[in-house]
Formats: C-alpha cells, structure tokens, sequence
C-alpha cells in the first residue's frame, strides 16, 4: 500500500505537518466542568449539551464566524466568548484558541453569579 505519511530516506515518517491541519473540529476543554454544573442545575443539561455538539461540530477560526451562528454571544478581549445559555438564564465563558481548535471553559453560572466576575479573567475553580 506504500506510506501513508512523509518519506525520508526511504522510510515511513509521521507527516510533517501538525494534525491540526488535517483534522478540524473544535475541542471543548473540561466538558467535565459543564458535567458538574449540569448536575446541580438539571434544567440547563440539553441546553449545555445542544451547545456542546455545535461546538464540537464548530470550525471557528475567528470571533466573526462564532458569532455567525450564535449571534447572542459577546466577544471580549483576550479571545474569550460569552454565551448565553437555556434563553440567557446561564452564561458560558470560554477561552477560544483559534489556531489549534480549542476551547477552554473558564466559567459557568447563572445570570447572578456572571453579573459578579470579570468575564476577561475568570478562571474555573
């Protein structure tokens, strides 16, 4: 069947370039943190899931093109995105990397509980 990857002196290599160029789908960093708040707050679950497999489905590589198809979230600095989640009773911050497909969670709470952090620097606990 030949190499699948790069030749070098006649042996098999891994390719040369970084699979984030052939594979691209966003990865959600720390599921596990919606996971937990889901279990305290039942109602926002298929809400927080719904948004999940878009995300995962997401080839975002710019704030314009997250808010192509969430046109409620707001971009701040330092590429993080708020999210409105269940109607605006949860927000959801994340960190987006761009680049490499990723995004971080670093907060998710009610409306009450958002009102009181800087969504810029917020980080999970």
């Amino acid at each position: 069947m030949g190499c699948p990857g790069v030749t070098v002196v006649g042996k098999c290599s891994l390719p040369l370039v970084p699979f984030w160029d052939y594979y691209r789908a966003m990865r959600v960093i720390a599921i596990s943190h919606l996971k937990a708040f889901w279990e305290q707050c039942p109602d926002a679950e298929q809400s927080l899931l719904a948004w999940i497999d878009e995300a995962k489905k997401a080839d975002w590589k710019s704030p314009t093109e997250i808010k192509e198809k969430f046109r409620s979230a707001s971009i701040l600095k330092s590429r993080r995105v708020v999210f409105n989640i269940k109607g605006n009773d949860y927000r959801l911050v994340v960190a987006v990397a761009y680049r490499f497909g990723a995004i971080y969670i670093k907060f998710i709470g009610t409306h009450r509980q958002y009102d009181a952090i800087d969504a810029d620097t917020v980080e999970m606990e």
